[in-house]
Formats: structure tokens, sequence, C-alpha cells
């Protein structure tokens, strides 16, 4: 076993708190604390590597694909908008901007993919 007491002290330098939002933003992620491998004091802890994390597949997917907009466009070219999408087009054309943000909430089950549909029904017009 080894003894609380003999633990050396760390050297890193304290750290320090930012002066403002903008600062902390500014300088990115948190890095973690240094540990010493002790079981107490301010950098206890056991010591390990940090695994570099691969990108997950949902950040990969996010990314616009020329392919997939060529395929939409074909699409709407030939088979035209489903009928939600119309009546989003006749509101925002009556000046309902609210209520055609709710009626495409409800038919596309969230809030930012209403708003989204809402900003292309609005573009097209």
């Amino acid at each position: 076993t080894v003894s609380v007491l003999n633990c050396e002290p760390l050297h890193a330098a304290p750290h320090t708190m930012v002066a403002t939002w903008a600062q902390m933003k500014q300088s990115g992620a948190k890095t973690p604390a240094k540990t010493s491998g002790c079981v107490r004091g301010l950098a206890k802890g056991h010591q390990v590597t940090k695994l570099e994390r691969p990108i997950r597949t949902n950040q990969r997917q996010a990314l616009a694909k020329k392919k997939l907009a060529a395929v939409k466009e074909v699409v709407l070219e030939t088979a035209g908008f489903t009928p939600y999408e119309k009546r989003c087009v006749e509101l925002l054309k009556v000046q309902r901007e609210k209520r055609c943000l709710r009626f495409a909430k409800r038919r596309l089950g969230t809030f930012l993919r209403g708003k989204k549909k809402r900003e292309i029904m609005g573009n097209i017009m």
C-alpha cells in the first residue's frame, strides 16, 4: 500500500479564473485538472491517459452532401410539394409566420425542424 503522506506536491500552476464569458468561450474547452495519484488533496485521483474519441455518426451524417441535394431537387420537381408544405406556403402568403411555424412543428415533431421547414418554404415563395 502507498502512504497518503508520501504524495509529492503538484508542480503545475493553479487554475486561474477567466475574467469574462467572451474570454472563456475563446479559451475553448476546459482542460481536466492534473492528478497526482494521491487519495486526498486538491490533485487527488487516478492518473489516466485520455482516449481520442472518433467523430460521432450523427455529426458525420449531418454534413451536407451534393448527391443527396440533387436527389431531393429531382424529387421536388417531379412530385411537387406535400399537402402540409402547400399549406405552409399558403400561411406564409397571408403573413401568418407564427401559425406556419406551429403547424410545421406539429407535423414534423420538433421546433427546430419546424423552423427549418418554414425557412425553406419562405425561400421557395
